[in-house]
């Protein structure tokens, strides 16, 4: 199992995450997923979820498995269980004890990651962050039941105010290659519907690039959600694109996404994570989500680099996708960060090396003018 930084928060996930979703089965058969797990190596787990099954399900199983300290642990504040219903709330009066009863139900005194849960629109974000409410995130994170504050969203645009707002260190959001088409919604139910497949064709939304260039240049880390949109992407007839994706390429594109840290797969059975951790051995050819989408009959990558590699190897020794992701993400700002100009400087060899041969074009699957980008990173970066 590879572990990546998650933003400025100090912590190392596994870049193969555990969400919690789906234990609503057995007290054994959640200690069996806990255990499978922990024995690949997977060390983040998200529990969004209110009702008493699936968190005394997790949180008995860490407890017997004695896990819990090696376990990073995403719980969410405004997920309440009211009346036998989930119910979505900035309420103290709900919000308080429905957390109490999550550490409760974990057996912990603490949460690694205190969650603002569900804000997808701007009175949401407005009522999250400021009152009562945020009063209380700050008393737990200085009493240190929650190490760090973080936010969830499926919004990019609330996404973009989180990652600017200095209290919030990480935000959980969903990324997946259709989603990163469809413009920013409060309705989680547009990213589903017959605008998804518009959307394949219209290009990745300046939305979503920005976000992802805002993270990496704040530091503000990024856990997935929704990789899979659902498992839609895993059947051409409900895929937007019209085509297939497997498990471990729609991973693959989540993962070479700037700021991106860790997916969260949602495992029902043990079998499951060994299916995710599967990428961890996966082949480039396995990975390559690239050429699916370059051949699938609806989508809008053509001109667009993706970072998916297929242009290596460079004869001058240029880590082209690197060079293009530092590219795209100084391009958002006015003046290039100081950070951005030292990660592409730490290449060693930078776009200047380029002598415009082209054979990376020839393999590139989505007609990218490479060489003309590299000769771009070189007059930005000056180098």
């Amino acid at each position: 199992m590879r572990y990546r930084k998650l933003g400025n928060t100090g912590l190392e996930v596994s870049e193969i995450g555990f969400g919690g979703e789906w234990v609503d089965g057995t007290p054994e058969e959640a200690l069996a997923m806990v255990r499978a797990a922990d024995e690949a190596g997977i060390n983040i787990l998200d529990c969004w979820m209110p009702d008493p099954t699936r968190r005394s399900n997790l949180g008995d199983a860490l407890a017997e498995s004695g896990a819990r300290d090696r376990w990073v642990i995403q719980g969410h504040l405004g997920s309440t269980w009211q009346d036998g219903q989930y119910v979505r709330t900035r309420d103290l009066a709900q919000v308080k004890p429905a957390f109490e009863d999550l550490l409760a139900r974990f057996h912990t005194g603490y949460m690694d990651l205190g969650m603002i849960h569900y804000v997808d629109s701007p009175a949401e974000y407005e009522e999250a962050t400021s009152g009562a409410f945020m009063d209380y995130v700050r008393e737990l994170h200085a009493a240190g039941t929650i190490r760090h504050i973080g936010l969830s969203t499926h919004n990019p645009k609330i996404a973009k105010r989180a990652a600017l707002n200095p209290e919030i260190e990480m935000i959980l959001f969903s990324v997946n290659p259709a989603f990163d088409m469809m413009p920013a919604t409060e309705n989680l139910d547009d990213y589903f519907g017959e605008a998804g497949e518009q959307s394949a064709r219209d290009g990745m939304t300046p939305e979503r690039a920005e976000l992802y260039a805002l993270c990496e240049e704040t530091g503000t880390g990024i856990t997935v959600m929704k990789g899979f949109m659902g498992g839609r992407l895993f059947d051409a007839a409900q895929s937007p694109f019209g085509v297939a994706l497997t498990p471990v390429q729609c991973l693959e594109y989540a993962l070479t996404r700037p700021a991106v840290a860790s997916v969260m797969v949602g495992f029902s059975a043990p079998e499951h994570v060994a299916d995710a951790v599967a990428y961890e051995t996966a082949t480039p050819e396995e990975r390559d989500y690239a050429r699916v989408l370059a051949g699938a009959p609806r989508h809008a990558y053509i001109g667009q680099c993706t970072y998916c590699g297929h242009c290596a190897p460079c004869p001058q020794g240029i880590d082209i996708a690197s060079v293009n992701k530092f590219y795209d993400l100084a391009t958002m700002y006015d003046e290039v960060p100081d950070s951005l100009r030292e990660h592409y400087r730490a290449l060693g060899t930078t776009a200047s090396a380029c002598i415009a041969c082209h054979a990376c074009e020839r393999r590139c699957p989505f007609g990218v003018g490479i060489a003309d980008k590299m000769a771009a990173a070189a007059e930005l970066f000056g180098c």
